[in-house]
């Protein structure tokens, strides 16, 4: 099937980690990933009835394991201040790679084309935090690539 690429805007919160744990809930609950189980391409989870009803019964799949969801859930954790990204972890656009991409350390959704070129590595998720018109954080846009 190939990687697939993801994004999803949610409202700005200080804590990533904990925006990070609800946007990975809403998809899940919402079935918005594509389960590997029926194998049906172009169809999500939520096209499906008896799709998993938790987390932990979608990864015990072998299938879902080798195959992931091409979706958030495929990201496991936020990369700590200090820390290397892992496979399955979200990485914070530093204000250095935002004034390096698009030139300014206070993004918009007007850059987020320009921050696609940071997204180097499948399997790896990023996210930044967006400001409003006055420079004031309104969101927070979490994007990647995954699946196989």
């Amino acid at each position: 099937m190939g990687a697939s690429g993801w994004s999803y805007y949610v409202e700005y919160q200080p804590n990533l980690s904990k925006a990070l744990a609800e946007l990975r809930t809403r998809v899940f609950e919402d079935g918005d990933y594509w389960w590997a189980e029926p194998y049906e391409f172009g169809e999500s989870a939520k096209s499906f009835p008896n799709r998993p009803r938790t987390e932990d019964e979608l990864w015990s799949s072998e299938s879902v394991q080798e195959s992931g969801t091409h979706s958030i859930l495929d990201m496991r954790e936020m990369v700590r201040p200090g820390e290397q990204p892992t496979f399955g972890t979200v990485e914070p656009v530093s204000e250095a790679e935002a004034l390096q991409c698009a030139g300014v350390t206070r993004l918009t959704r007007a850059h987020v084309a320009q921050l696609q070129e940071l997204m180097l590595e499948r399997w790896l998720g990023r996210c930044a935090v967006l400001h409003d018109d006055a420079g004031q954080p309104s969101e927070i846009y979490f994007w990647g690539y995954s699946g196989d």
